[in-house]
């Protein structure tokens, strides 16, 4: 009653012989004896950090993604059942980021009390320097050892920083024996990621790694469409097709540039032709006038990396050795320049376009499986844009 009133209260009680205890008493007590309702458990703030358009229907998916998307839905559906830790990796731009914070909307849609901690690695390290100088490093320690969910973004830059990854690695120690998920992601798997301890390297391979790779033509054209949207009449296909042909690596540049076509028209309020587009993007477009990539220099960087010959590659000779490389110079030239399948096949000793086509789809399909395939693809792209 004190706290009701907010003072002193004066209670009298009169007991009146067999008089029935009244429903007011009654209820009273009831009242009195009901235990105060529980608090909800807050989420963790890093949850306000979430991207709100990083969510899983925003999330254009291609044969690129298609196993790390469902890798991270399911990761997200039951939290530490599926794969846990769950690696992702791939280069820049390619929609890791964005998959993580899916990860954490949905978590926290789904399972309303569970807290998510949004980090990447280098915040990670300059909140822990900063504890380690004000002595708050209990504070650090809880406030990240006790979530459910911990996604870390980047955890390459650990690589080097000895005192972070002691840390990091007690970290994800304490959350795996608790049994909570934890998401991270790469631009390299682990195994390539230089002066990573080996304790942490080994961590990380406990679960799933699942990778992203560049997107091809045909989901690059669907990004953009999904990207365009009550402007489409201002921007048409043509145009998309241009700029998913010329910003192949980054769907970051992809849509930045599809920003910049979209403002031009809507503010001249005119439709924009690939003429136009072309010289709207001409400083953005990554250097494709001055870094074309050819046919032959595909062909050449291919037979270099593989140890044979390029007359041996563009020859009829079959024997295994050099059929393979032939395939994936081929794969390469469809994915990486507009060249038509007549035009690729003629560069190699007259082939038919089925020949090319069957190259390219083999080489396509055996990449979403084989890690081998994938680690030489990603390399020969990186000999091939590093000049």
């Amino acid at each position: 009653l004190s706290a009701i009133v907010s003072g002193d209260v004066s209670v009298a009680f009169e007991v009146v012989p067999g008089q029935p205890e009244s429903l007011s008493r009654r209820s009273a007590i009831a009242v009195a004896e009901e235990p105060p309702p529980e608090e909800e458990e807050p989420v963790l703030a890093e949850a306000s950090q979430l991207n709100p358009k990083f969510q899983f229907q925003h999330f254009v998916v291609g044969n690129n993604s298609r196993f790390a998307h469902a890798a991270c839905r399911a990761v997200a559906e039951t939290p530490a059942k599926a794969y846990n830790p769950l690696f992702l990796y791939g280069g820049v731009g390619l929609g890791k980021t964005h998959l993580m914070h899916a990860i954490g909307h949905a978590v926290l849609e789904k399972h309303h009390r569970r807290r998510v901690a949004y980090v990447t690695s280098e915040k990670f390290m300059n909140e822990m320097i900063s504890s380690i100088q004000e002595g708050r490093m209990v504070d650090f320690r809880t406030r990240y050892r006790t979530v459910d969910v911990l996604l870390v973004d980047d955890i390459q830059f650990l690589a080097g920083k000895d005192r972070t990854q002691e840390e990091f690695f007690h970290t994800f120690n304490s959350l795996h024996e608790l049994n909570r998920q934890i998401v991270i992601s790469s631009d390299r798997p682990p195994k390539e990621i230089p002066t990573l301890e080996d304790r942490l390297r080994s961590r990380f391979s406990w679960g799933l790694i699942a990778d992203i790779q560049p997107a091809d033509f045909e989901t690059r054209v669907a990004i953009l469409k999904s990207k365009v949207g009550p402007y489409a009449r201002l921007v048409p296909e043509d145009v998309l097709s241009f700029i998913a042909h010329k910003i192949q690596k980054n769907i970051r540049e992809l849509e930045g540039a599809l920003i910049r076509v979209i403002a031009h028209a809507s503010l001249n309020r005119s439709a924009v032709n690939v003429d136009m587009a072309a010289r709207l993007l001409q400083d953005v477009i990554p250097s494709t006038e001055t870094r074309t990539l050819s046919m032959e220099t595909i062909s050449r960087t291919v037979a270099n990396f593989y140890h044979i010959s390029l007359e041996e590659m563009k020859g009829k000779r079959r024997d295994k050795h050099i059929v393979f490389p032939r395939q994936v110079a081929m794969y390469l030239i469809r994915e990486e320049t507009a060249s038509s399948l007549p035009a690729i096949g003629q560069a190699f000793g007259g082939r038919d376009h089925t020949t090319v086509l069957h190259s390219f789809e083999k080489i396509s399909t055996e990449s979403k499986e084989d890690q081998r395939l994938q680690a030489d693809l990603r390399k020969l792209r990186e000999l091939l844009y590093s000049h």
